[in-house]
Parts: structure tokens; sequence; C-alpha cells
């Protein structure tokens, strides 16, 4: 799939930084896929923080945006948050 402006929204943020929760249906190893949000290059800093929701998998993870040109965003790999329930 790609990238959905629908799915990204802005949580918090400042002038250092934001935090956006993004859902989609791509696993992460396609949203962390260099050019995956280069629609939303206006929008996203370097820095940044993105919760990254697979509504398919169902997995959570955590990327940040290593850089952006302007046209092309790159995002970090990602770090899942782990969704275990022991009781």
């Amino acid at each position: 799939m790609a990238y959905a402006a629908s799915g990204l929204t802005r949580l918090a943020g400042a002038s250092n930084g934001n935090l956006w929760f993004y859902t989609t249906a791509d696993a992460i190893a396609t949203v962390n896929t260099e050019g995956y949000f280069n629609s939303a290059a206006n929008m996203l800093n370097v820095r940044d923080v993105i919760m990254v929701a697979d509504t398919n998998t169902p997995t959570t993870s955590f990327v940040s945006v290593l850089s952006n040109t302007g046209s092309v965003v790159d995002v970090s790999d990602g770090t899942a948050i782990a969704e275990t329930d022991g009781d």
C-alpha cells in the first residue's frame, strides 16, 4: 500500500519536535522505507516521533524522522512496543 494522509494525526508538539500517530494496514517494513512519508514532507521535521499502528498485524512501533530534504522523508527502522498480556 502507500501512505494515506487520513491516517496521520498530530498528537502534540512544540518548536523542537512533534508526536504523531499513524494508522495503516502497512507493515512496519513498508512504513520505514525511505520515501514512504514524502507526501507529508511539509509537516514532518527531523526528530519528530511517529507512533505507527499496523491494523493488519496488529502491532505498534515508534519511528523517528531521520531526514527530510523537503521532498524526501526517511524514518528509522522502528522500535516495536511489546503488546503482551501475562495475566
